[in-house]
């Protein structure tokens, strides 16, 4: 019997360990670096053969677990207050970053994020330190990498695809009115987790501008032959 217990409090332990990570890493976020930040909708059982499913109502959920419901995107914030009572509330939710919005009391906006399947963003993170070419953090899921970059406009990001030859449809930009979520978060597809992890500090990390890393992404879609639309 002892030892039954002893198994359950430190499965609980482990728990709680995490949703304390999640509402420190959210507070990170908002207050000391200024990222607007709201709780993702998260996971819910599906059943003893199904797992887990999004808590959403759409049974063909592409986002599971990561993506705003309620409150919605428009919500997020830096207010210290507001994130607290989010997590406390909801300790196990995703943290989700509305990517290009107004940065809360810095008078500046929150990173943006350019996308690309797990297998192709290994080969682009490759081609970009072989140049040389200098990145900030690196968000990783079990099926994708997000390189976090400068804010952008839609007409900066418009020229630069259009300077492409060919820009395949499994690339995916995060950019105002957008959203990612970011470690240490569990969604549908897996554990998030920094693939490129931010330097120590109070400060936010520094990120690259968009123009920097698009053609080596590209780059990496096309001689991976990953381009279709689902990946």
């Amino acid at each position: 019997m002892r030892e039954i217990l002893g198994r359950r409090r430190r499965l609980l332990s482990r728990r709680d360990s995490g949703k304390s990570d999640l509402i420190s890493a959210a507070l990170t976020f908002a207050t000391a670096w200024q990222w607007p930040v709201l709780p993702g909708i998260g996971l819910e059982a599906a059943g003893r053969r199904d797992g887990v499913r999004c808590a959403c109502p759409d049974p063909e959920c592409t986002v599971p677990g990561a993506h705003p419901f309620d409150p919605g995107l428009l919500a997020a914030t830096t207010d210290e207050r507001m994130v607290r009572w989010w997590w406390t509330n909801r300790p196990g939710a995703p943290i989700v970053l509305a990517t290009g919005s107004p940065a809360g009391a810095s008078g500046g906006r929150a990173p943006c994020a350019v996308s690309l399947p797990a297998v192709a963003g290994a080969r682009a993170l490759a081609a970009l330190d072989r140049t040389g070419i200098r990145l900030g953090p690196v968000v990783a899921t079990p099926e994708r990498l997000s390189i976090l970059v400068a804010p952008y406009s839609m007409e900066q990001l418009g020229e630069l695809l259009y300077a492409q030859d060919f820009v395949p449809g499994s690339l995916r930009f995060h950019g105002d009115g957008g959203y990612i979520a970011l470690p240490p978060s569990t969604t549908g597809v897996g554990q998030v987790r920094w693939e490129r992890a931010p330097l120590p500090g109070s400060a936010a990390p520094w990120v690259p501008d968009v123009e920097a890393v698009v053609g080596a992404v590209v780059d990496a879609l096309t001689r991976t032959g990953v381009s279709a639309p689902e990946l």
